[in-house]
């Protein structure tokens, strides 16, 4: 697996949600689900309608799932950005509750490898050159929740990291950038 890196530029984030759009709305609401959630794409693609619709056909206000990988139980708020993504994708097919929410052509779940052509062929396309993944998306929501000011325990938390070293590494947070708060705080 190659190491790749967070989206950094919200003006990416911006493009790449347009070129996603254009060329497929579930392209996009996965896109943006994934940024928005923190989300592994192993849990992103087994969702299912039922996950994210509830009994009156409304996008959730939280989506509570078991996490594929470490077995514990998730359950967070969608944010406006989200749930929009995920109405204008649902408004988009004919969906049954056990369906999977990010379908292939074929009907199945998205595999892993098509989820990483949509999400390279985008960053390619906006003229992202950095090595991109599905991973990206998970790095992109811890990346921005920092840069937000979210404390770097929160996002440990949040991801499930052993330590808040492992958190600054994985959202590409350099020992530069680490030591330029020393250098420019000058109180």
């Amino acid at each position: 697996m190659e190491f790749v890196q967070p989206i950094r530029d919200k003006k990416q984030i911006d493009a790449m949600k347009k070129v996603l759009k254009v060329g497929s709305v579930r392209n996009y609401a996965l896109f943006t689900l994934g940024i928005n959630s923190g989300l592994r794409i192993s849990d992103l693609l087994k969702l299912t309608v039922a996950d994210v619709l509830d009994d009156r056909g409304k996008v959730k206000d939280r989506i509570s799932l078991r996490e594929k990988k470490t077995g514990k139980s998730k359950d967070f708020p969608l944010g406006k950005t989200a749930k929009k993504a995920l109405a204008e994708h649902l408004l988009t097919w004919a969906h049954k509750p056990e369906g999977y929410l990010f379908r292939s052509k074929k009907g199945g779940a998205l595999t892993r490898q098509q989820a990483y052509n949509i999400i390279n062929a985008a960053a390619r396309a906006v003229g992202i050159r950095e090595k991109i993944g599905t991973h990206t998306l998970r790095k992109t929501f811890g990346y921005h929740a920092y840069q937000n000011g979210t404390d770097i325990t929160v996002i440990q938390k949040l991801l499930n990291h052993s330590a808040p070293s492992v958190t600054l590494a994985y959202i590409g947070i350099t020992r530069d950038q680490l030591d330029d708060v020393y250098l420019t705080l000058e109180l």
